[in-house]
This record gives structure tokens, sequence and C-alpha cells, in this order.
């Protein structure tokens, strides 16, 4: 009896101890969470071929301006893991793919294509709000979780696969532009997404324009790659409009000469 109760406790205190901040069930630390953005960058950054990520040293201004929005962002007080992840940002350049991703840990990146696709900052806004939602939320953690199992998870908590994480980040690199979420997962980045823009001044419903004009963009028959790693916006937009309404925040959008000098200052 005595055996068969500490076999139940054990599970059970590393369930209750792997909770994380926003209380969902993740074993890895965020640290892990760190480390794997890391290693995934270095893997993105070492192949040009794929991602032509433009020097910060020769686009400084490009680059000031956009982690001024990531910051403003970050500053809301909304973001649970601000201070655990080291949340950068670099620009990709590809002026045919309307498309930004993040790693875990919070290495964004977004493409030109998008910015110049994108018609003011707010609107940019509501997108870097959501990608900063799956890091801050751990949603491809979770996923590695699921997909890998608990028994892959413990090992590497344990220190027993001490190559984990560069696997990992060598199977994910190839395909984080693509990475797909769960309608679920989606629906809670939108959702953050309102609430980080509603303690800031960009209107909270900003990622609704977004999805607002792929819709367009998809009505023209075209599919941006957005589109076709992120669930439908057929719903999307009436659920952040229903959330920003829920939360009283601002809707107002304004735009400025800024936003489009950022856009000419890319290449």
């Amino acid at each position: 009896m005595r055996h068969f109760l500490l076999s139940l406790f054990i599970p059970l205190a590393i369930t209750l101890s792997s909770c994380d901040r926003n209380n969902n069930f993740v074993m890895m630390a965020p640290e892990e969470d760190a480390a794997l953005g890391k290693q995934l960058s270095e893997q993105i950054l070492s192949q040009p071929e794929q991602y032509q990520v433009l020097d910060p040293d020769e686009y400084p201004e490009s680059y000031a301006y956009l982690r001024n929005i990531v910051q403003t962002i970050l500053e809301s007080g909304e973001v649970v893991y601000k201070e655990e992840f080291p949340w950068k940002v670099y620009i990709v350049k590809d002026d045919q793919t309307l498309n930004a991703f993040a790693t875990p840990g919070g290495y964004i990146f977004v493409y030109t294509g998008l910015i110049k696709f994108l018609e003011k900052e707010s609107d940019l806004a509501g997108v870097i709000g959501h990608e900063i939602a799956h890091a801050d939320l751990r949603h491809a953690s979770r996923q590695i979780q699921k997909a890998q199992g608990l028994n892959f998870v413990l090992s590497l908590i344990l220190g027993e696969n001490n190559n984990a994480l560069g696997e990992i980040a060598a199977q994910l690199a190839g395909h984080l532009a693509g990475l797909q979420f769960s309608r679920e997962y989606e629906q809670e980045a939108d959702a953050r997404s309102v609430e980080y823009l509603a303690q800031t001044s960009y209107p909270c419903s900003a990622a609704a324009s977004f999805f607002q004009k792929l819709q367009q963009e998809e009505k023209q028959g075209r599919t941006p790659t957005f589109l076709s790693t992120h669930p439908s916006p057929e719903n999307r937009v009436k659920e952040i409009l229903a959330h920003s309404q829920q939360l009283g925040c601002d809707t107002t959008s304004t735009s400025s000469g800024a936003y489009q000098e950022f856009q000419n200052s890319l290449p």
C-alpha cells in the first residue's frame, strides 16, 4: 500500500509543480524555452538562403523602430515572461511573404512583405502582440510536450538527454515560418494581444484590422502565408472585437507618416 501511495504521489507532485505562470501544464522550465529559442535563432541566422535576415548594424533606424513597438507591448504590464525571455526581434527580407513568427523564448522574426503590406503601425503592433503571446503563453513548448510525450520532457528536465534541445531546434528551424498551432492556441494569442494592446496607446483591436485586410486578399484570390499557417480569420475578427468590447478598451485607430518612413527605410 505504501509503495502504491508513493507511486501516486510522485506524478501528482510533478503535476502540481509544473503549472506555469499562465496556469498551464508545462514541464519545460522557462529557461529551457529561452535556451531552445536561442538555438533556433542561431539556426535561422545560419541559413541565409532560407531566412535573409537584415543586419541590424546596416539598418539601425529600422530596427530601432521595430524594437520600440516590441518594447511598448512588453511595457504593457501584461506580458507574463517579460523578464525571463530575451525578446529579440529580427527583420527578414522577403517582400513576397506576409508573415511573422516567434520562437520559444521570444525571438521574433518579421518579414518585410508583412511590414510593407500593412498600412499602420498599430496593425503591425497587433501582429507582433499576437506573436509575443504565442511565446508568452509557451505554445510551442506545450506543443512539443504533446508531440514528444512526457517521458521525453522528463529526460530533458533530469538531464538525461543533453542533445534534446539541439535535436528539437534542428527539426524546427526549417519549418518555423510554417509552424501551425491549434485553433485554441490561436484564439488564446488573439485574446492576449487585445489584453496587451489595451494597456498601450495602440487600439486594442488592432489585430482585427490586420485580419480584415487579409480577408480582402483572400477574396481577391491571393492566400497570404499567414493564412496558410493560421486558422481562417472568418470568426477571429468577431472574437477580437467582442473581447475588446468586453474589456472596454480603446479601438480608435490612427496613422502617422513615421510608419511610411519605416517602410521606406527597408530594402
